[in-house]
C-alpha cells in the first residue's frame, strides 16, 4: 500500500513537471539540460576501459617485433618486414616497410592487399597532413605513392599517423628487431605487468576526483528552480495533500527532471562519440567505435541518477516548512550545525590512516578504503562550504551598495550560493591533492637520462651496410646541424669465432675520438688503448705487443668479417672519458687511417649531432637526411629525463578527464547561472524602476559569484593540501607542497567562474528592464 502511494505521488509530480506551463518547461529543460551534461560525462566514463582494452588489443594484433624468437627461414607463409618508424614535429609516425615471401604471407590488420614497391597505404590523418602544407617536411621523408588508406583495424585512434610502403631486397637487410621475417602479426606471448601499488593509487584517486564534481553537478541540476517549486507546492497543502505527500510531489518533478536529463544525456553522449574521431587530446585519439559503455556501468547510471535525483529533493526538503499560505523559508533559517558536517571529512581520514606507509615496499592499497576515504573527505568540501559561506556573509555588512544587495542576497540564501561554487570546490581540492601526489612520486617514475644533451641533442645509429665517413659528411651539410660525433664500432677477440676474451673497437677521426677520451696527440694511422673505463677487465691482456686479435669475430652462426690485426710496439694508450651518451669507453680507438676499409665492413655507425635550436625544424631536417642516407637508421632524439610510460599514461588520462570536467565545469555553471537570473527576473525589474543603476546591478552579482568562490577556493585548499599530504603519506614519499602548482589550480576554478559570470552578463542586462514587472 505504502508503495502504490509513493508511485501515485511521484507519477503526479512527473505530471506536474509536465504541464505547468512555460514556466515549468523552462525549469525542466533546464534541469534536464543539466542532469544532461553530468550524465553524458558519467557515459563517457564508463565507456573509458572500453576505449582502453580496444586501443590495446588492436595494438597488441599487429604487433611485428621479434625480440626472442628464432630467425625464420623463407617460406610461402613469411614476410619481411621492417621497422622505420620516425617522428614529425613531436608527432610519432608509424612506419613499416614490407615484402611478402610468398603467396600466404600473413597482412596486416587493417589492408585488403599489400603495397606495391614504391607505393604505400597510409592513415587518413597522415594522408590528410601529406596532402597539406604543413606536411611539406614529411613528404621528402616518404618518397613512396599513396595507394590506399587503412581501415580502422589496423590503427590505434583517429588520428595517428601510420603507413604501410612495399619494399625490394628486405631479406639482404634482416637484423631483428628493426627487420626481421615473421609469419603472423600480433604477440604471441602478451606480457603481463607487476601491478604498481603507486600507480593503482593514482589511477582510483584520478577517477573519484574525477567523477565527484559530475556528482555534485548533478545534485545541484536537479534543484533548479527549488524556490518558485516550494511557492507552486504551497498550493497542493491548500488543497489537501499532507507534507509527505507534498514532498514526494516534488520528488516526482526531479525525477521527471533527471528521466529527462538522461535522455539528453544519452543524446549528448552519442554526440561526443560521433565527434570524438575528430578530436585529439594530449596525443590520444579513439574512434566512435571504441566509445561503448560496458552494460552494466551504463545501467548502474541510469537508475542511480534517478535515484539519486528523488533522495536530494527529499534531503533538501527536510528543512523547508510547506504550509498551505507560504513556505517558511524568507524566515531567518536556523543556523546550521558544524559538528555533523566535519565527521564526514574525519571518516575519511579514519579511512586512510590503516595505509600510511604501505606502496612500493610495505604491500598493496585497499580499493575500497581508497576510495571511500577520497570520497567522504571531498564530500565533507560540500557539507562544509555551505556552513562556511554562511558564517561568513553573516558578518559581511558595511560597504557600498553592489555590496549591500550581493550580502544580502548571500544571507538570504547562502545555500544557493553554496551549491554553485559546490562542484568547482571539489574540483580543485581534488586537483590540489593530485599534483602533489604526482609530484611527490614522480621522482620514483622519473630518472636522469646519463645522455649528455649539452654536447650532442640527436642520435643516428647506422646499419653496418651503411659507410660512416660519408654519412657523416651528408648529416654535416644538413642546415640546423652544428657538430657532428661519427664513429663505428664492433668488437675485437682473441679468435676468429666464439673468442674467449673480447674488447670494444671504437672507429673515428681524430676529433671524434676526443669526444670518448683524452688523446696525448692524434693524427691518422694512430691506435689508442684505453685506461680508465667502467667496465673492461679483458683490455689490458690483449693488448700486449705482438699479439694477434681478430676484428668483429663471427658467433655461433653469426659471420664476421674476422679481420687479423697484430698489436704493435708502442701502442698509444689514452685516458677514457664520459662519451655523449655518459659512458666511459673501453678497449681500444683506432683512427680511420690505421683501419683498411674491408675490416670496417662489418662495423655500425653511431653518430650524435649537436643541433643549432635556431634553426625551425632542425631535428626534422636530421630525420630527412637519415631518410635519405640510410632508410633503415633508427633517428633518436636525446632528453635529459627518462619516465615511465605507464606513469606518463596516467598523467596524460588525467589531462584528458580534466580538460571534460572543466567543460562540464563551465557549461553547468552557465546554466545554473541563468537559471539563477530567470529566477530573480521580476526583483531585478523592480530594482531598475526604483533606479538602480545596471552597473549596480551587474556588479552586485558579481559580488555574489565572488564570495563563495573565494571562499570555496580556500576550503578546496585546505581540504586539498590534507588529503594530498596523507596520500603521499600512504605512498611513503616526503611530504612537500608545490605552491605554484596550488596556485594554479584555484586559479584555473576562479577563471572558470569569471569566464561564467562573464558570459550571464548579456542575459542579465536583458533582464534588468521594467517591462519584466508584466504578468499576465
Amino acid at each position: 500500500m505504502k508503495l502504490r502511494q509513493w508511485s501515485r505521488d511521484l507519477v503526479m509530480g512527473a505530471r506536474f513537471a509536465f504541464s505547468s506551463g512555460r514556466e515549468g518547461w523552462v525549469r525542466l529543460l533546464l534541469t534536464g539540460f543539466g542532469v544532461g551534461l553530468g550524465v553524458a560525462l558519467l557515459l563517457l566514463t564508463t565507456a573509458l576501459p572500453n576505449a582502453i582494452a580496444v586501443r590495446q588489443a588492436r595494438n597488441d594484433a599487429r604487433a611485428d617485433h621479434t625480440y626472442s624468437q628464432e630467425k625464420k627461414p623463407k617460406a610461402d607463409n613469411t614476410l619481411v618486414i621492417a621497422d622505420i618508424d620516425t617522428t614529425y614535429r613531436q608527432k610519432d609516425v608509424r612506419g613499416r616497410l614490407m615484402e611478402p615471401e610468398g603467396a600466404r604471407a600473413p597482412l596486416p590488420p587493417g589492408l585488403d592487399r599489400f603495397p606495391e614497391p614504391g607505393t604505400m597505404v597510409v592513415s587518413p590523418a597522415l594522408q590528410k597532413l601529406l596532402q597539406s602544407d604543413d606536411g611539406a617536411l614529411l613528404r621528402q621523408r616518404l618518397p613512396y605513392r599513396i595507394t590506399g588508406t587503412i581501415a580502422e583495424s589496423g590503427l590505434i585512434g583517429s588520428h595517428e599517423l601510420a603507413y604501410y610502403a612495399g619494399a625490394k631486397g628486405l631479406a639482404a637487410k634482416i637484423d631483428p628487431p628493426n627487420v626481421a621475417r615473421i609469419d603472423m602479426f600480433g604477440d604471441e606471448e602478451p606480457t603481463s605487468e607487476k601491478t604498481d601499488p603507486v600507480l593503482l593509487l593514482l589511477t582510483l584517486v584520478v577517477f573519484v576526483v574525477l567523477l565527484m564534481p559530475v556528482g555534485v553537478f548533478i545534485a545541484a541540476a536537479v534543484r533548479f528552480g527549488g524556490e518558485r517549486r516550494d511557492r507552486r507546492l504551497a498550493a497542493l497543502r491548500l488543497v489537501g495533500s499532507d507534507s509527505g505527500m507534498t514532498r514526494r510531489i516534488a520528488a516526482g518533478e526531479a525525477l521527471a527532471g533527471s528521466l529527462l536529463g538522461l535522455l539528453f544525456g544519452t543524446g549528448f553522449f552519442l554526440l561526443g562519440r560521433q565527434l570524438a574521431a575528430s578530436v585529439e587530446v594530449f596525443g590520444v585519439s579513439v574512434f566512435p567505435s571504441y566509445m561503448n559503455p560496458s552494460p552494466t556501468l551504463a545501467l548502474l547510471v541510469a537508475v542511480a541518477v534517478p535515484a539519486a535525483a528523488v533522495m536530494v529533493t527529499l534531503f533538501a526538503l527536510r528543512g523547508v516548512v510547506i504550509e498551505p499560505l507560504g513556505v517558511v523559508r524568507t524566515a531567518k533559517p536556523a543556523r546550521r550545525r558544524l559538528w555533523w558536517r566535519l565527521l564526514l571529512p574525519l571518516a575519511g581520514l579514519a579511512m586512510l590512516y590503516p595505509m600510511l606507509g604501505k606502496g612500493h615496499t610495505n604491500g598493496n592499497f585497499n580499493e575500497y578504503l581508497v576510495v571511500g576515504g577520497v570520497l567522504l573527505l571531498l564530500v565533507g568540501v560540500t557539507a562544509l562550504l555551505p556552513w562556511v559561506v554562511e558564517t561568513v556573509v553573516a558578518r559581511l555588512n558595511s560597504g557600498g551598495v553592489a555590496w549591500q544587495l550581493a550580502v544580502r542576497r548571500l544571507q538570504l540564501s547562502s545555500g544557493t550560493a553554496a551549491r554553485m561554487v559546490n562542484g568547482i570546490a571539489v574540483a580543485v581540492a581534488g586537483a590540489i591533492a593530485l599534483q602533489m601526489l604526482f609530484s611527490g612520486v614522480e621522482g620514483d617514475y622519473t630518472k636522469q637520462s646519463r645522455q649528455n644533451v649539452s654536447r650532442a641533442q640527436m642520435q643516428v645509429s647506422l646499419p653496418s651496410d651503411v659507410r660512416v665517413a660519408p654519412a657523416a659528411e651528408e648529416f654535416g651539410r644538413t642546415k640546423g646541424v652544428r657538430q657532428v660525433m661519427a664513429f663505428s664500432g664492433s668488437e675485437m677477440g682473441d679468435r676468429r669465432k666464439d673468442p674467449q676474451t673480447s674488447s670494444d673497437v671504437t672507429v673515428g677521426d681524430c676529433a671524434a675520438l676526443r669526444e670518448v677520451a683524452h688523446l696525448p696527440s692524434c693524427r691518422e694511422g694512430d691506435v689508442f688503448v684505453l685506461r680508465g673505463a667502467e667496465y673492461d677487465t679483458d683490455t689490458p691482456a690483449l693488448a700486449k705487443p705482438g699479439r694477434t686479435l681478430y676484428l668483429d669475430p663471427s658467433y655461433g652462426g653469426e659471420k664476421g668479417t674476422e679481420f687479423a690485426w697484430t698489436v704493435p710496439q708502442g701502442l698509444k694508450q689514452a685516458q677514457s672519458r664520459e662519451d655523449p651518451t655518459g659512458v666511459r669507453r673501453g678497449g681500444f680507438l683506432f683512427t680511420r687511417g690505421a683501419l683498411p676499409t674491408q675490416a670496417e665492413r662489418g662495423f655500425r655507425g653511431e653518430i650524435y649531432l649537436a643541433l643549432d635550436r635556431s634553426v625551425p625544424d632542425a631535428p626534422d631536417l636530421v630525420r630527412n637526411t637519415a631518410a635519405r642516407v640510410a632508410p633503415y637508421s633508427t633517428p633518436m632524439t636525446w632528453a635529459a629525463t627518462e619516465q615511465s610510460v605507464r606513469f606518463t599514461s596516467i598523467r596524460r588520462g588525467l589531462f584528458v578527464g580534466a580538460t571534460c570536467v572543466l567543460m562540464l565545469i563551465g557549461a553547468s555553471l552557465l546554466v545554473s547561472q541563468l537559471e539563477q537570473l530567470r529566477e530573480r527576473k521580476k526583483l531585478l525589474s523592480s530594482l531598475v524602476a526604483f533606479g538602480t543603476r545596471r552597473r549596480t546591478l551587474s556588479l552586485s552579482v558579481l559580488w555574489q559569484t565572488a564570495i563563495p568562490i573565494a571562499l570555496g577556493l580556500l576550503l578546496a585548499s585546505v581540504v586539498g593540501l590534507t588529503l594530498g599530504a596523507v596520500l603521499l603519506k600512504m605512498s611513503a614519499a616526503t611530504v612537500s607542497v608545490d605552491w605554484a602548482s596550488v596556485l594554479t589550480m584555484t586559479g584555473i576554478g576562479a577563471g572558470v567562474v569569471l569566464l561564467v559570470t562573464g558570459l550571464s552578463l548579456p542575459p542579465l542586462l536583458r533582464l534588468m528592464r521594467p517591462d519584466g514587472l508584466r504578468t499576465e
